[in-house]
C-alpha cells in the first residue's frame, strides 16, 4: 500500500532482488475467531480458553496458517500487489503466536525468473489442489 493508502501493483520490471514489504500485526481474539470460522478449524487450542490453558502452550494461540495468510496479504496488496497469484510456499512454525503478541511479517525478493511463456493448467474435477509435506 502506498502512502495515500491506495493499493498499487508493481510490475515485474519494477521489482528488484532484495525488495521487501512488511506488515506488523498484533493478534487479537477476533483474528483467531474469524480464522477459525473461515478455515473450519475450531480446534479448542485456538478458541476455548479453558482448554487452551491445559494444553501444550497454556494459552490460546493463532492457527499456524494465520501467519501464512499474512504472507498472502503482503503479496496481494503490496509486493507485487493486485493480480498476484502465488503457487506455493514452505513454512515452518518455530513458536506459537499468542493473543497480544505483535509480529512483523516480511517478504523479501530472493530471485526473479523471466518466464514469459508459463502455461497454467486446469485440474480435472477431483484432482489435487493443495499438497505438501
Amino acid at each position: 500500500m502506498n502512502q495515500t493508502g491506495t493499493i498499487e501493483n508493481r510490475t515485474f520490471d519494477e521489482i528488484r532482488i532484495g525488495d521487501t514489504a512488511s506488515i506488523v500485526h498484533t493478534l487479537v481474539r477476533k483474528d483467531v475467531e474469524l480464522f477459525a470460522v473461515m478455515s473450519g478449524d475450531v480446534n479448542p487450542t485456538h478458541v476455548d480458553e479453558a482448554f487452551a490453558k491445559s494444553d501444550l502452550f497454556h494459552k490460546i494461540v493463532a492457527h499456524g496458517m494465520w501467519g501464512g495468510a499474512l504472507i498472502s496479504t503482503i503479496l496481494g496488496t503490496e509486493l507485487p500487489g493486485p493480480g498476484t497469484v502465488y503457487f506455493g510456499q514452505t513454512l515452518r512454525f518455530h513458536r506459537p503466536v499468542g493473543l497480544g503478541d505483535t509480529i512483523t511479517v516480511t517478504v523479501r525478493v530472493a530471485e526473479k525468473i523471466e518466464d514469459g511463456h508459463r502455461v497454467l493448467r486446469k485440474r480435472r474435477p477431483g484432482g489435487t489442489f493443495i499438497g505438501g509435506t
